[in-house]
């Protein structure tokens, strides 16, 4: 059946709504390399005994913690269709020295980098399991004093992760329950932890993409 005129732009304009890619917003800025701003430390559960958190260089620089040191964002952030970028390098220690925790929609998650003696990846915790004993555990190796380029995407539909340009993470979050290690109010709505390792983060950005949702506390 031939298509008048008018259905024929119709249809055109689905298609093109569906093709098209989300929209993303100017990166904005988290850190300013000068000094904490909205970022303050963690120092309860399992930061209580966290190392010195400092500003030098251009970078956050976090001491090893006994277990744990962490550096949490005041304020308001996205709870889903956004994406964040920073830079992450281990200084000293063997487990992780980026451990990302983020909101997905109402529920908290966990990038972990060079976890479990080191060369874990992964999300924690995916219905109960932590990062190296779930689907999206990989293995890469770390060198101490290397700084990498991890970036994190939420969606309504997945989490997907990249380190250096090379995806490590692409996770379907339907029908899945997600949860973190540690205490939700100490670490939300956006964290970053180390574990028993010193570490330095810069050129923290995040950016909306696709339509707009509220922000969380």
């Amino acid at each position: 059946m031939k298509l008048s005129y008018p259905y024929r732009l119709l249809a055109l304009g689905v298609v093109l709504a569906l093709s098209t890619p989300a929209v993303a917003d100017k990166w904005q800025s988290l850190f300013d390399g000068k000094t904490l701003g909205r970022w303050e430390i963690v120092d309860d559960f399992d930061f209580k005994n966290h190392g010195k958190v400092e500003v030098s260089g251009g970078a956050i620089l976090i001491g090893q913690g006994r277990p744990g040191s962490c550096v949490r964002l005041k304020g308001e952030f996205p709870r889903i269709d956004y994406e964040i970028s920073l830079d992450a390098m281990r200084a000293d220690g063997e487990d992780f020295f980026c451990g990302l925790t983020f909101p997905v929609g109402k529920s908290p998650c966990t990038l972990i980098v060079g976890g479990w003696g080191g060369p874990i990846v992964g999300l924690s915790c995916i219905d109960g399991e932590p990062a190296a004993e779930n689907e999206t555990c990989t293995h890469k190796t770390f060198d101490k004093g290397r700084w990498y380029n991890i970036r994190l995407r939420v969606t309504q539909k997945k989490i997907e992760a990249w380190i250096d340009g090379g995806k490590v993470v692409d996770f379907a979050t339907k029908n899945r329950e997600l949860t973190i290690w540690f205490e939700e109010e100490s670490v939300m709505p956006l964290s970053i932890a180390t574990w028993k390792t010193t570490a330095a983060v810069r050129n923290i950005h995040m950016r909306r993409i696709g339509a707009k949702h509220p922000a969380c506390n």
